[in-house]
């Protein structure tokens, strides 16, 4: 059987040079790279090359990146850190309703601590009104969050004009641009934010590494507590060859990134305008304005989506009805829900998420494979 992978926003597959750079230090090159010695220093050095790597890929330095285990790790790392730096109980923190689990679990553990947590509702497009947001800053907030882009429906918000709000108000910003890196450009700078979350396996990087970008001028938030690695911020051993493969990953993703862009745009496109030229009752939800150009998210009248995402996976077509973190929970989207997506729209939804290596052909095949399941699966 073929099989078609259109499921780039769960995981993307591991680029081959990113494997070929990480070989050696599964291997011959396996010190520890806190130690002094040789084997050490020359994981050291691996390491640090890394580290300018992903700098450069945000348009960062390098004193300012630490590397985590995940996306996961840095949004806890962002929100829970500062909390614990700066903040006390009864400090708020601003959110949206549409956010990771990673940041949204992160806010339901710090309420439990007596932090006040607002979440920012969005409009029927998934995007956040900036208004709102402004409104909801007063003298207790310590930290706002809000995600560059939605791992469900691609949305992408409008950052740089909040975290200007968030600096004219005194207060920090944190996005999580896990689902953005390598989809659109990235600068730090640019952005006006003073943390950031990144994840490798995003980006034809490892799993099981990632990294937090922490503005030099703020307090360095700590999560993990132990010894003096990663400037003191992220205590444990590294994970050399995944933090090589990671660094691989972003030169490679700040190179093409235009290239990804384009290419996937016109595929999703092809396979928007054949889904509503073929099918009736679908609906594509999200802001098809402002979203990458990797996403798609449909729903479709009177189907149950896992149903339709079993079934085209029966015929080798991978697809989700949404993050793969809630992939166990048989519940409506709670994106599309907050967005105010009746409970129909929301559990009859498919997200496809294209990735470099797609094809026109695929498109096809997988157009011609939702034609002969509808009317079935409708009925």
């Amino acid at each position: 059987m073929r099989h078609i992978y259109l499921d780039n926003n769960a995981t993307t597959h591991l680029h081959p040079e990113v494997l070929e750079a990480m070989l050696p230090y599964l291997g011959e090159i396996y010190g520890n790279a806190s130690s002094i010695h040789w084997f050490g220093q020359e994981a050291r050095r691996a390491i640090d090359l890394a580290r300018e790597r992903v700098a450069d890929f945000l348009g960062g330095s390098t004193d300012e990146i630490v590397f985590t285990s995940g996306g996961t790790e840095a949004d806890n790392q962002a929100l829970i850190g500062i909390a614990d730096l700066i903040g006390k109980p009864g400090s708020r923190i601003i959110t949206t309703t549409v956010e990771h689990q990673a940041v949204l679990n992160s806010c339901r553990h710090l309420e439990s601590k007596g932090f006040r947590v607002t979440y920012v509702p969005v409009d029927g497009l998934g995007r956040i009104d900036l208004q709102a947001f402004a409104d909801s800053i007063d003298d207790d907030v310590i930290l706002a969050s809000v995600m560059l882009a939605n791992n469900e429906v691609g949305t992408i918000q409008p950052i740089r004009e909040a975290a200007q709000i968030a600096r004219s108000k005194g207060i920090l910003f944190h996005t999580d641009a896990v689902q953005a890196a390598g989809r659109i450009p990235l600068d730090v700078r640019e952005l006006g934010v003073d943390l950031l979350s990144l994840s490798a396996h995003k980006l034809h990087g490892p799993k099981g590494c990632g990294a937090l970008f922490v503005r030099s001028a703020i307090p360095r938030p700590v999560l993990v507590h132990g010894g003096h690695h990663e400037r003191r911020m992220r205590a444990g051993t590294e994970n050399v060859p995944a933090i090589v493969g990671f660094g691989q990953a972003c030169q490679l993703a700040g190179s093409r990134i235009e290239e990804h862009s384009r290419l996937t745009a016109s595929l999703r496109n092809r396979l928007e305008k054949g889904i509503l030229d073929r099918l009736s009752h679908v609906r594509v939800n999200g802001c098809r304005e402002h979203r990458l150009a990797n996403t798609l998210n449909v729903s479709f009248e009177g189907v149950d989506g896992q149903m339709l995402a079993m079934n085209l996976d029966l015929m080798g077509i991978a697809v989700s009805t949404g993050s793969a973190c809630q992939s166990d929970a048989m519940e409506p989207s709670y994106v599309l829900s907050a967005m105010g997506c009746s409970e129909g729209v929301a559990t009859s939804c498919i997200r496809f998420s294209l990735g470099i290596d797609n094809t026109v052909e695929e498109v096809d095949l997988v157009l011609d494979a939702l034609t002969n399941l509808m009317e079935g699966l409708r009925h």
